[in-house]
């Protein structure tokens, strides 16, 4: 059965870039984005690695931490990043889990044999500090991801879940957000004296609160 929002991320151990990955223990009290490659020494996965290395910082203001997938060996993992670095400008910091067994990929859904047997789709996890799947995306091997966006949903995530607020489309840091529709109204005025913009009942914008 496919894992599904909410369901705790499987646990394993598997070799890395950065040596031996136990997984949990690694995740340790952070969030984490697990994301899949379908092979070493292709352009699209190419690019992402480089542009995930450069954002590693706004990841790490996050508390997220990063890490990638491939089913190819390690041996070809090492001699990929010198690829990575020299075409991208950013050199792997964070680790690249060798899958050679496919055992992460199996448990996590990652290979789909009707688009490829064998290699892994461009999967996306985001998993809670407590270990929860809080998002997950697929993308095509043809298609590059957009990490600015998975920067976004973390954002809204860490957000959302310390206010009772949810964020609107296009929603940025910074931007107004949705009083959730099970806060009524006096109890919303507890947690928003300055007031919202009631659109509709169950549409009240609001500031967004300052992040503690």
């Amino acid at each position: 059965m496919a894992l599904q929002l909410g369901d705790t991320a499987p646990d394993f151990k598997q070799d890395s870039t950065e040596g031996p990955i136990s997984f949990h223990d690694w995740a340790g009290d952070s969030w984490v984005v697990l994301f899949s490659h379908p092979k070493d020494f292709t352009p699209v996965c190419t690019t992402e690695l480089g542009e995930v290395a450069r954002l590693k910082p706004e990841f790490d203001k996050r508390n997220a931490k990063v890490i990638g997938l491939s089913v190819d060996p390690l041996e070809d993992h090492n001699a990929w990043c010198g690829d990575i670095e020299e075409t991208q400008g950013s050199a792997l910091n964070f680790p690249l889990l060798a899958d050679a067994d496919r055992s992460v990929s199996q448990a996590y859904g990652m290979i789909h044999p009707n688009a490829d047997n064998t290699l892994t789709v461009r999967s996306v996890f985001v998993i809670d500090p407590n270990k929860k799947i809080r998002l997950t995306i697929t993308y095509p091997a043809s298609t590059g991801r957009n990490f600015d966006e998975i920067l976004r949903v973390i954002d809204s995530l860490q957000l959302t879940d310390g206010y009772k607020v949810a964020t609107p489309v296009n929603w940025n840091d910074g931007d107004d957000v949705i009083i959730v529709p099970s806060l009524d109204n006096e109890a919303a005025a507890k947690l928003f004296p300055d007031g919202w913009d009631e659109k509709k009942p169950y549409l009240r914008m609001v500031k967004q609160p300052k992040k503690s």
